[in-house]
């Protein structure tokens, strides 16, 4: 339960139609191995006491007092059991039949939720059977106790006030208008959905894109736990197709037609800080839920959920080369609309032979192809310099070549020599000033040559180095439009390989390639033996690790401890716990020291769900200070 995490079970037991006594022992066989997995929620399948396919032999007596019977067993076997567990039933209340989930803790019935929407088309003829639950709101006594039965119930966890918990039984997730938008409306952050349902061609895709909508837009963790193969008969097939999605993201599933467990962690906190985000969440009190404590022991959760070391990039080949197609397709978009607004043919752009310019390159040209302008509207200007590579200045040159753009090559040694005799610097001094210069010279040189074209200058930073300060300010920070500006650095390289796969054109792909493999660097300090002498991960860390953080704080809005935690899991086996905190704690300080340079960016397109726009995602004063921040990571010292 550490940072937000709790331990769920999704399990379809091997059940028998109709055999009590048999699916009895069966689930508390399962929760006994979900205790051992330290599952704090268990959640089994509708009807699973008695088995969904029980037909007319739910309107026997024996089997609905078999099923009232082993509810009362299975809640006595909970009162050691540190979990709460939902368990589908059959239970006759008031002369009527509901079907019914029973939440149960420690050995203690809490309350019973009613099905609302009773399928009765097709396969499925539940009103034949059961009354619907809409307006059951009454205590009924079962054994000993006085449970409250209702649809309008949420358990909350005493010890983890974010863990509120509604339930909802198969069919009210399928409807127009679940139950469970009431329910997160009302304060439920997870939602329990115990069904049965059957499998046909092309179902389960529908039945995982519905569980996944349906998280995602009640920002809330989703468990659905169906029923499997055992409830098989006649006409109908059961895959046992259990799913967990946090806020519209598949946490865990389980193969089609098994029968067992599926266990994975919710990061509850994260669910509330993007509730609170979300200003258009209408959430509302309201009288006529009864809220119901539950206990289960604080302690720390174990993590066994994937944690991704890129979250900014889709691990799936076919996914994120979906993404990229998109992006570029957004940032080029972005682009067209400012020419055409300013009746702008010309732009001028500065070409380093890394990857940032380059990306932004190939962004000008797509933006160019939609407008049908011709490429030699596009001057590329190519300014070597103090730290300049043969390798990169020729790379340089031949992209400017294959894509047809207009090259301009200035070399910016002597106006930056004349400029040191003018502030009186030292040449051999390789301070910030000697690096700094030179940005500016260039940036200088792009505006003049934007003047005499007139066309604008296009920005080539991306959003890593945005959030770190990785800029000049009034150098490479300043531009007319920034096409990079919402693109972490982490994507950039995914981007430029795409375009290499995907382009026609031979010798342009071999030319990406050969920039894809050439180490990061601003390039303003001498070359050793010919080499690049300043590699920007040496100095301000792996931009991996601060993509890691960039995402979980903004995105996440995760605090430094937890980010450190995960970044330790996503990380294991490339960086040290030491490495991390070190990156850590230089991306916090620079983040916030550094605020002021993206108070003033040009415009640009955002393309994902982590910006820095101070028009856009990110109002936060440049001033403010990052001790709370850094107090928390230095107590992991």
């Amino acid at each position: 339960m550490k940072d937000g995490f709790i331990k769920v079970a999704a399990i379809t037991p091997k059940l028998r139609v109709a055999d009590v006594q048999y699916n009895i022992g069966e689930i508390k066989k399962w929760i006994k191995e979900a205790e051992k997995e330290s599952a704090k929620i268990i959640v089994f399948p509708e009807l699973c006491i008695t088995g969904y396919s029980c037909q007319d032999l739910f309107l026997q007596d024996e089997l609905l007092e078999g099923a009232k019977s082993a509810l009362i067993d299975i809640t006595k076997y909970t009162e050691d059991i540190d979990a709460m567990v939902f368990v589908g039933l059959p239970l006759a209340i008031e002369g009527k039949l509901y079907n019914v989930a029973a939440a149960i803790n420690r050995g203690k019935i809490l309350g019973i939720v009613p099905k609302i929407h009773l399928p009765n088309y097709n396969e499925f003829y539940e009103a034949r059977h059961f009354y619907s639950g809409k307006e059951l709101s009454t205590v009924i006594s079962i054994g000993d106790s006085e449970v409250p039965a209702g649809s309008r119930i949420i358990f909350v966890c005493d010890e983890m006030p974010g863990l509120r918990i509604a339930a909802e039984i198969c069919e009210d997730l399928w409807v127009p208008n679940p139950p469970s938008t009431e329910h997160c409306l009302a304060g439920a952050t997870m939602i329990v959905n115990l069904s049965a349902s059957n499998e046909i061609i092309g179902k389960s895709r529908y039945r995982r894109n519905l569980v996944s909508s349906r998280a995602a837009s009640l920002v809330c963790a989703y468990v659905y736990a169906s029923a499997g193969p055992g409830e098989s008969t006649q006409d109908v097939v059961f895959s046992g197709h259990n799913i967990m999605s946090e806020n519209g993201s598949i946490i865990a599933e389980s193969e089609l037609f098994s029968e067992g467990m599926i266990i994975s962690e919710f990061d509850m906190k994260t669910i509330e800080a993007d509730r609170r985000r979300m200003t258009t969440y209408s959430a509302k009190q309201t009288d006529d839920y009864k809220k119901i404590s539950f206990n289960i022991t604080s302690e720390k959760t174990s993590l066994t959920r994937y944690i991704a070391p890129k979250p900014f990039v889709p691990s799936a080949k076919t996914e994120r080369n979906e993404r990229c197609e998109e992006i570029l397709t957004i940032q080029a978009m972005g682009l067209k609309k400012r020419l055409e607004h300013i009746g702008c043919k010309n732009v001028v752009i500065g070409i380093s032979g890394g990857l940032d310019s380059t990306l932004a390159l190939l962004v000008i040209v797509k933006a160019f192809d939609y407008l049908k302008l011709d490429h030699n509207g596009i001057v590329a200007v190519t300014m070597p310099g103090f730290g300049t590579t043969d390798r990169t200045y020729d790379n340089a040159l031949s992209l400017i070549k294959e894509t047809g753009a207009t090259l301009r090559e200035i070399n910016i040694g002597e106006a930056v020599k004349r400029h040191f005799a003018d502030i009186a610097h030292d040449p051999e001094n390789h301070d910030v000033t000697y690096e700094n210069s030179q940005a500016r010279e260039r940036t200088q040189i792009l505006m003049d040559i934007a003047n005499q074209v007139n066309g604008i200058v296009i920005g080539t930073g991306d959003l890593s180095e945005l959030a770190l300060g990785w800029a000049t300010y009034n150098g490479d920070h300043m531009s007319m439009y920034a096409v990079n500006a919402s693109v972490p650095k982490t994507l950039v390289r995914h981007l430029v390989d795409y375009y290499a796969d995907t382009c026609s054109d031979e010798k342009l792909s071999e030319v990406l390639r050969d920039i894809l493999d050439t180490p990061v660097s601003p390039e303003l300090l001498p070359p050793e033996d010919g080499k690049i002498s300043q590699k920007t991960e040496d100095l301000v860390g792996p931009y991996e690790l601060h993509d890691f953080f960039l995402y979980h704080m903004l995105r996440l809005v995760q605090n430094p401890a937890k980010i450190y935690r995960l970044a330790g899991i996503a990380f294991a086996g490339s960086y040290s716990s030491e490495e991390i905190l070190k990156w850590e704690k230089v991306f916090y300080k620079r983040f916030f020291a550094q605020h002021f340079k993206r108070s003033c960016l040009p415009d640009g397109p955002k393309v994902g769900s982590v910006a820095v726009s101070p028009r856009g995602d990110l109002r936060m004063p440049s001033d403010a200070c990052a001790n709370l921040w850094i107090k928390e990571l230095n107590k992991l010292e």
